[in-house]
């Protein structure tokens, strides 16, 4: 969280970055009193228009390492198969899909030996990651539950 913005402030800044509508976001955070015009105070300012950025910045990286993870899980390994079945022959290696393909030796027996990495290892990160990303969304709902409730104690 930046340095120097509130709880409001801070929880606006993840909203916009997830949801691209600062009204929404506003309004979601607890801005509920003219959420369009909030938002659009709170987005001229620096300190929160960078903290959005770093948050679209993390949820990016978050979201290709989530795909490179599934790849090696779930990819497929038919051309590294090709690549040791027709070692020697002319290939072009670029047309090929390698990504799983952790190590390729050749040996002195002119033949290559290919390492993958662990689908296994792949499969308990991939888990343990979107398990992460299920509770936080779950918080997330109970905290807008629990923001809810405050506000109608308010007005009542």
């Amino acid at each position: 969280m930046g340095k120097n913005l509130t709880k409001k402030e801070a929880e606006f800044c993840c909203l916009a970055a997830v949801l691209g509508n600062g009204a929404e976001a506003a309004y979601k955070a607890g801005f509920t009193v003219f959420p369009q015009k909030r938002a659009e105070k709170l987005l001229r300012k620096k300190q929160i228009s960078d903290e959005i950025e770093k948050i679209k910045e993390r949820n990016a990286k978050s979201k290709a390492a989530l795909t490179g993870i599934r790849r090696i899980a779930f990819g497929s390994v038919a051309d590294a198969v090709n690549l040791a079945v027709n070692f020697g022959e002319n290939i072009d290696t670029h047309s090929l899909d390698l990504f799983a393909v952790s190590e390729i030796k050749y040996t002195a027996g002119k033949s290559v030996e290919i390492k993958f990495y662990d689908r296994l290892k792949a499969l308990e990160r991939l888990a343990e990651m979107e398990s992460a990303e299920e509770n936080a969304e779950a918080m997330s709902i109970y905290e807008a539950i629990s923001n809810s409730a405050r506000q109608a104690d308010t007005y009542e």
